[in-house]
């Protein structure tokens, strides 16, 4: 097979081949043989329901409230980014990395926080390893989010801003996903007819916005400044954690997940139609550094660039977080968290392709900074622009200089949209759909990772104020919803978040590492023997790769370069992780030691008994 002329189709056949053996293979064996997902234990959802924060939810409507929850900017921009190393390090990091690692991850934080209350990762930590441990992985996660969701707001406003069809739909789907979230809750068994009714109002209200969009009073009314977007997402974070979960966040998110996986199955079909190649080749020069949209060499930094779609330590905020408290059975775990992370691979593959399917030439136009793009064009005459005059003119938008991977993953989607038959003269129309495509995937991660803050500073405040820990106390719902947000809404609003962009890849990929190693002290602890290799090989793998590249990125860009405050900050989140992966791996020599066994409350055999 000659990798420099891989066809499109090719790609996406194997990827699903893969996939799917991947879930019934190895999903299953994790699910019997490592987790032992046991149905007669009582999940948090049925022991502790309060009809807000756990609430037993149909498997259906929570698997698309994780998959939406999970899947942000990530895997739409991360392989869009590494696509200047060529399409062949993106593929094989996804398909591998989805499969040995995120899957698995997903997987067993989920298992972790359900057979610990649904609590959080930190505390999962302090219990499983050590008080002192998990009070230092609190402190790193908080931060770690704080910077995430901040990051995510500033790509949903990007997506937005100057983008009022987009913005219209997208404030559409709240009232729609409360009507949808009352119908499931006080109509038994209507959660096909909300699916049904749900998506026929997204669908008419999608269709119905281009068309309002041409009322120049309407047009103007959804025409928001970059301000205005940033209090307004702010404020929907605020309610979307405070109010009950069913009413508002999990609908919502379900709701989502019919715009994002149906835009993705229409974008398999649309390369089915097209049949396009690769344009990309396997591998570009770029490999070993040096590049216009990433600085580093591909090892290591392919595993960084590419953090969701493959392994992302965001899904442990949620894993941990809001969908622990909605789970009606252990068997679901399989389903929803190994599944979504597999749907999830699947994403950030099309996303992949489609911009592979440009020029390389129109590739890296859209994606060099404008300032850099006449140096560029010097040393790599063979990569001038061929078609994205042609763009341009089609879309109405200058594209050059558009960094960051959205807008060229939306050209990509536009270009293979536009050669479907009968969707001709319509590339204006797929550019700003996936635009707004793109905005919804993220703004599902800001309300779910919004929540899970509030739950982390609950958790963090109860240890000086008891209160805090009672969830139904509703002075420290409120109070903690409204300091966490401001948190990230501030730097929002501000702006200073944009300077240290570059530090979630590293902060990301350090908190996958965690929640892989914390969660193998579990296993260890439980005498799962040998089938703890399978989360503690991944998971020092993560580690390494990660410090090797935070290394990099400080020694080699940062300081020569005079960014000394992302210098400190990348030094702080790894200085932060390196302290708890130390004090877990003593824990490991520790549990290796013992010899003794017990029987824990669920009557299995297990080396220590912790409190749950």
């Amino acid at each position: 097979m000659d990798l420099n002329n891989m066809n499109a189709l090719t790609l996406i056949f194997v990827s699903m081949l893969i996939f799917a053996i991947a879930y019934r293979l190895y999903g299953i064996f994790m699910a019997k043989k490592v987790l032992r997902l046991n149905n007669a234990i009582k999940t948090p959802a049925v022991e502790f329901a309060d009809g807000h924060d756990y609430v037993k939810t149909d498997r259906k409507v929570l698997f698309g409230h994780h998959f939406a929850a999970i899947a942000a900017a990530g895997p739409l921009v991360g392989p869009v980014l590494a696509a200047q190393f060529g399409y062949l390090p993106g593929a094989l990091w996804i398909l591998i990395g989805c499969v040995l690692g995120g899957g698995v991850h997903d997987m067993v934080v989920l298992f972790a926080s359900v057979r610990h209350k649904g609590q959080s990762l930190a505390t999962i930590a302090a219990k499983e390893i050590g008080p002192a441990v998990g009070g230092i992985a609190g402190v790193a996660v908080l931060f770690i989010l704080i910077l995430t969701l901040a990051g995510l707001s500033l790509a949903c406003i990007s997506a937005m801003h100057e983008a009022p069809w987009s913005l219209f739909t997208i404030i559409l789907t709240m009232p729609i996903a409360i009507f949808m979230g009352l119908l499931m809750r006080y109509r038994e068994g209507s959660v096909t007819l909300a699916s049904i009714l749900g998506g026929v109002l997204l669908i008419v209200g999608i269709v119905a916005g281009q068309h309002l969009m041409n009322i120049p009073i309407i047009h103007n009314l959804f025409d928001w400044d970059v301000k205005s977007i940033s209090v307004a997402i702010a404020v929907y974070g605020f309610f979307a954690s405070v109010l009950p979960v069913w009413l508002l966040l999990v609908p919502r998110d379900y709701l989502s997940t019919y715009l994002k996986i149906g835009t993705i199955l229409m974008l398999a079909v649309g390369i089915v139609f097209v049949h396009p190649g690769i344009q990309m080749p396997a591998l570009t020069n770029f490999i070993h550094g040096g590049g216009p949209v990433i600085g580093g060499p591909v090892l290591p930094f392919i595993f960084i660039v590419i953090a969701c779609g493959a392994i992302s330590g965001f899904h442990a905020i949620i894993a941990t977080g809001t969908t622990p408290k909605m789970l009606g059975t252990e068997q679901e775990i399989l389903f929803v968290g190994y599944g979504a992370m597999l749907v999830e691979g699947f994403v950030a593959l099309m996303a992949l392709i489609a911009a592979c399917t440009l020029m390389p030439g129109d590739y890296f136009a859209i994606n060099t900074p404008a300032k850099d793009y006449a140096q560029f064009l010097a040393q790599h005459p063979q990569w001038h622009a061929v078609d994205l005059q042609h763009f341009i003119d089609r879309i109405g938008v200058d594209l050059h200089g558009r960094t960051g991977g959205a807008v060229s993953l939306a050209v990509g989607m536009a270009h293979i949209f536009d050669k479907v038959p009968f969707m001709d003269d319509v590339m204006a129309y797929w550019y700003n759909f996936a635009i707004m495509f793109e905005a919804v995937f993220i703004l599902t991660a800001i309300d779910a990772g919004t929540r899970v803050g509030r739950f982390f500073l609950q958790e963090m405040l109860g240890h000086i104020m008891p209160s805090f820990k009672d969830k139904d106390w509703k002075p420290g719902v409120w109070l903690c919803s409204a300091l966490f947000t401001f948190s990230w809404g501030y730097l929002v609003f501000t702006g200073n978040v944009s300077s240290i962009w570059p530090l979630f890849g590293i902060s990301n990929q350090l908190l996958a590492a965690c929640g892989l190693i914390v969660c193998t002290t579990m296993l260890i602890r439980m005498d799962r023997g040998r089938y703890a290799l399978c989360t503690a090989i991944p998971g020092v793998f993560m580690a390494g790769i990660t410090f090797w590249a935070g290394y990099l990125q400080v020694m080699d860009i940062y300081l020569p370069n005079g960014q000394v405050l992302l210098a400190v900050l990348a030094v702080l989140a790894m200085f932060l992780m390196l302290l708890v992966f130390v004090g877990t791996f003593k824990k490991w020599y520790q549990l290796f030691k013992t010899k003794t066994e017990s029987v824990d409350e669920n009557g299995e055999s297990v080396k220590v008994l912790v409190d749950r």
